[in-house]
């Protein structure tokens, strides 16, 4: 009887905590509210009222910036940060994986390496494989990130050894990294509102932010974002090959703009479902922050109402509801550069 209790107490714990048992608990009526329309709805008449007469040049760290398509706004944001990607001799684990080489399989490399060939150099030695095996091992020393990171994204068993994309990174200076992420006026064929894009320098991680102040400006902030790219920089995203990179080459082609936007791409979205996809309830970016790494946003406004509160902005003329969309996106590319140390500890 005593064990039916205690299961009993435990149940009514459990389910206290959902607004959908009989007598839900006071954080969870208040969890509740927080993801209803009403409460954002509340939330951005207390923005407009605590935020009335400011100005977008009273935001901290923000000044406008001129580009080749005209003026537009960018809030710069610094802190410290302990981001160490240690060498791991990537070139030479290369040398273990022989289905990067044509017509290698699983069941082939297996059989290969029962046989003692153990690494592609060692296939130098063999009557198949000898010729692709020599040629791989003359140019290994002299492909870039980019060309390594292709060859391993190209080949058909990319999927099972993941991994291995996440290990290559030692191969890259940490300030080549633009974590980036952009906020929109919804899906598809509308303007980009805000581009951030977080970079490390030294022990900081310095944030630039470009925001739409009015619906021509968009040029202009793309404009901004594509001045911190060169052709070593690889993208780090979370969604992004599906939906950032993609919406950033469609808007510039609506502006007219020139961009080389192909470069190597570390969407964490994908990385994130293959490492914790059995120790998280899902793999979003503020439940891997919050379980993972103890961040709990407040005041945040998640993206379905971006929208809404931007066009409040213009409407009024008041800066309070894009606050904490500056922000919302601010903490999104900072969390990133976290995201891909831990992955690569883990990895490696």
């Amino acid at each position: 009887m005593t064990n039916y209790n205690e299961h009993e107490l435990y149940l009514r714990k459990v389910l206290s905590k959902s607004i959908a048992s009989i007598n839900p608990s006071d954080d969870a009526k208040k969890d509740a509210r927080k993801l209803s329309s009403s409460y954002f709805k509340d939330y951005k008449q207390k923005l407009l009222n605590d935020y009335d007469g400011k100005k977008l040049s009273e935001i901290d760290n923000s000044h406008v910036v001129s580009t080749s398509f005209g003026d537009t706004l960018e809030i710069v944001s610094k802190e410290k940060i302990d981001f160490n990607i240690y060498d791991n001799d990537f070139k030479d684990q290369i040398n273990n994986n022989l289905k990067l080489l044509p017509k290698i399989g699983l069941k082939t490399e297996q059989n290969l390496k029962n046989k003692g060939y153990t690494t592609i150099e060692s296939l130098k030695n063999h009557d198949k494989y000898c010729d692709v095996a020599a040629k791989f091992m003359d140019n290994i020393d002299d492909l870039s990130f980019a060309e390594i990171i292709d060859i391993l994204d190209s080949n058909r068993y990319s999927k099972k050894c993941r991994d291995n994309v996440l290990k290559s990174i030692s191969l890259t200076d940490k300030e080549n990294f633009k974590f980036m992420d952009i906020e929109t006026l919804g899906l598809s064929n509308v303007p980009i509102i805000l581009i951030g894009v977080a970079e490390i320098k030294k022990d900081k991680i310095i944030s630039s932010q470009y925001f739409l102040r009015d619906i021509y400006e968009e040029g202009a902030v793309i404009d901004a974002y594509l001045s911190h790219l060169d052709e070593d920089s690889v993208h780090v995203t979370f969604n992004g090959k599906s939906f950032d990179v993609p919406f950033i080459k469609n808007r510039c082609r609506y502006n007219r703009m020139d961009a080389n936007l192909d470069l190597p791409h570390l969407d964490l979205m994908y990385f994130a479902k293959n490492l914790w996809k059995d120790e998280l309830p899902n793999c979003q970016l503020q439940t891997i922050e919050k379980e993972l790494f103890g961040i709990e946003r407040e005041g945040d406004v998640p993206g379905k109402y971006i929208p809404d509160y931007f066009n409040t902005y213009l409407d009024k003329q008041n800066i309070g509801p894009i606050v904490p969309i500056i922000e919302h996106n601010r903490q999104d590319i900072v969390s990133l550069a976290s995201f891909l140390e831990k992955m690569y500890g883990e990895v490696n």
